[in-house]
């Protein structure tokens, strides 16, 4: 019987491979598959992924009180310490709508300087309440806004008394009297002036989004629009006198105002260049240009130019009021060169330190 079974599953394996099947595993092999099973289970489950930690954020309360009374206007909170100033300003005139951002001011100390609205919240911070002070700034304008309006001015009042209005000249007399050609030359030169400060703050200059208070571009207009009414109502009056040097004084005197307005341009231009290109690292120095050859004796040629321009027209047309207002805009001039030469020795020492501010020698 047993040889019998023996002899079955030997035909029975020999039936399997005559019709393609494949033998059947080994106890050996099966073993090996069961051991291997066992092994991956036992392993247990893959480790997931670990959980990303989220970094807690702080974030700050801004009390805002009156610089005067020191009483409490309302409280800023939940302020990221990404914020800046200005994301201040904006969420308190959410709450106090009358009082937009250019109109706020801001202090550490009720004493201390205006904040910037460009300084991060989280510099200002000692702890998680930042307490400022508010002033109202008044009424503000635009930087763009308060040129436009200062030198648009002079521009139209001139051409005004130019034209010798009826209202202004007797009429008789204004057709009586011959023109010197001083006072066409002088009406050139003028309208020059004021355009060439019109298109370089539109095209020039690099003018900051910040803002000024209403009342400094009203005594701006004052300044400018008074001296100007002043200047034209004696060049173009019909009894004006010409230069006592006559025609050499006027020629002489204009291509030095026409040199200064080109010099104060082209220094414009590369402090604009030096703003727009980022490298403000170094101190703006002389090029192919000779008008910049300026730089090397001076920290701002721009006011020596315009002082020059100024000059110029008061010996091209020999009148009162010009020479008066060249006389204040040489003081002017001179105390914004001096406040900004110091800024320099501050940033560029050893480059300005044997430089002049204005005026080579004696300032």
């Amino acid at each position: 019987m047993h040889r019998r079974h023996k002899a079955g599953a030997a035909e029975h394996r020999r039936d399997c491979a005559a019709h393609g099947a494949p033998p059947a595993a080994s106890h050996s092999e099966t073993r090996s598959f069961f051991n291997f099973s066992q092994l991956v289970l036992s392993a247990g489950q893959l480790r997931p992924p670990p959980a990303l930690k989220h970094s807690k954020v702080t974030y700050f309360e801004v009390e805002i009180l009156d610089v005067q009374s020191k009483k409490q206007i309302c409280i800023v909170d939940k302020v990221p310490p990404s914020s800046t100033l200005l994301d201040v300003k904006h969420k308190f005139h959410k709450a106090c709508p009358q009082w937009y951002p250019s109109r706020v001011g801001l202090q550490l100390e009720r004493n201390g300087p205006y904040l910037k609205d460009s300084i991060s919240i989280q510099s200002l911070a000692v702890s998680s309440i930042i307490t400022l002070y508010f002033t109202d700034l008044g009424q503000q304008v635009s930087w763009t806004t308060f040129f436009l309006t200062e030198y648009s001015g002079p521009l139209l009042i001139y051409l005004l008394f130019y034209v010798r209005l009826s209202t202004i000249y007797d009429q008789v007399e204004s057709v009586r009297n011959f023109r010197h050609p001083v006072v066409h030359l002088a009406c050139f030169c003028h309208c020059l002036h004021y355009t060439r400060h019109l298109l370089e703050t539109l095209f020039v200059h690099k003018l900051s989004e910040g803002h000024t208070p209403l009342k400094n571009m009203i005594k701006g207009c004052a300044f400018y629009w008074g001296f100007t009414s002043w200047i034209a109502y004696y060049i173009n009056h019909p009894r004006y006198t010409p230069p006592s040097f006559g025609h050499r004084q006027v020629v002489f005197a204009a291509l030095a105002f026409l040199m200064c307005e080109a010099g104060n341009h082209f220094i414009n231009v590369a402090l604009a260049q030096q703003n727009h290109s980022g490298f403000k690292g170094c101190f703006p120095g002389p090029t192919y240009n000779p008008f910049t050859w300026l730089f090397l004796l001076v920290s701002c040629p721009n006011y020596t130019y315009e002082v020059g321009s100024w000059i110029s027209f008061t010996v091209m047309t020999q009148t009162l009021p010009v020479g008066i207002f060249a006389f204040l805009m040489v003081i002017q001039m001179c105390l914004w060169a001096r406040k900004k030469h110091k800024l320099y020795l501050k940033r560029f020492y050893p480059e300005v330190r044997r430089k002049a501010a204005m005026i080579p020698i004696i300032f």
